[in-house]
């Protein structure tokens, strides 16, 4: 009977659906159960569903390309390469620097107001330990407000970058310089100051500070770490390598240089092709992320 088929493919289907977003959860912050998203009911957070925040921050995809392109660029910064480099546990446990990272991105994003200021709170605590000398002499301290607005930059304008290629390239700029009107509330909180706060501003303090960044033999083992980096199975690792091409053709081409990453041009459309095809399974299998979550929690 056509119908005892059509049952069985939907319950295919579905199982399908739940075993990719398994996977998908088991590299976010939600396999760490420390952040009940559900509650409290209406608590809108520090954004809320009508902010750029919300909305840039939503695809998991898009997400994933403009963090690891972040983390990329981030690195090119030799005082925030020290901090990492000493204090990190990132070059033995690259999926739990990775949830931790999406568990504060997630929290703050679309947490309660309570959880939100306690995983800032938490992340000052935890820089305040984060101090030593780089390999040139210099000292740093990840507390420095001129750093934390490095690392903040770096990550906020790779997010947008991911989200424009990914989700909405037509997305008009008074939107993106709303995006980082809001999103550098976080990096107040932190501690960065002088936190610029619009797509020019953004353009102009890269340009600043490309003087100030190098590529050294850790940096390029950094890269190597990311391109080598563990997946939970053998399944996953085309999507992993994937999302490290992705973020490598996502950085500005003065960053990809300085990194020594050269992709040739045939390989560019190829790649953002993979992404897409990617973004659509992942759109239609993952069904309680952050955000969605979230969006439950708010409505009437």
């Amino acid at each position: 009977m056509p119908w005892i088929g059509q049952a069985l493919k939907l319950r295919v289907m579905e199982s399908l659906r739940r075993q990719i977003e398994k996977q998908v959860h088991s590299l976010t912050g939600a396999s760490l159960g420390v952040l009940d998203l559900d509650q409290p009911r209406f608590d809108a957070g520090l954004f809320g569903p009508e902010s750029m925040v919300w909305k840039v921050h939503a695809d998991f995809t898009s997400m994933m390309v403009g963090g690891i392109s972040a983390l990329l660029l981030q690195m090119l910064h030799p005082l925030a390469l020290a901090g990492v480099w000493d204090h990190s546990t990132f070059r033995q446990d690259m999926i739990g620097r990775l949830r931790r990272t999406s568990l504060f991105v997630a929290g703050t994003t679309y947490g309660g107001r309570h959880d939100a200021e306690q995983l800032i709170d938490k992340v000052r605590r935890i820089h305040l330990q984060v101090v030593g000398q780089a390999p040139d002499g210099r000292p740093y301290a990840a507390y420095d407000p001129e750093l934390l607005t490095w690392v903040h930059v770096s990550e906020v304008s790779q997010f947008l970058a991911g989200y424009l290629r990914y989700v909405d390239p037509e997305l008009p700029v008074a939107e993106q310089d709303r995006y980082y009107r809001e999103v550098a509330l976080i990096a107040e909180r932190l501690g960065a100051q002088n936190v610029p706060k619009s797509s020019q501003a953004i353009g102009d303090y890269l340009q600043r500070m490309r003087p100030q960044l190098q590529c050294d033999d850790r940096t390029r083992e950094v890269v190597r770490l990311l391109y080598a980096a563990p997946v939970p199975n053998i399944l996953a690792k085309p999507f992993g390598s994937l999302m490290m091409q992705a973020g490598v053709d996502l950085l500005p081409d003065w960053a990809s240089e300085l990194l020594g990453e050269h992709q040739v041009a045939w390989r560019r459309p190829v790649i953002r092709a993979g992404v897409r095809r990617t973004a659509k399974l992942l759109r239609w299998a993952v069904v309680n992320s952050a955000a969605q979550r979230a969006a439950r929690r708010v409505a009437p």
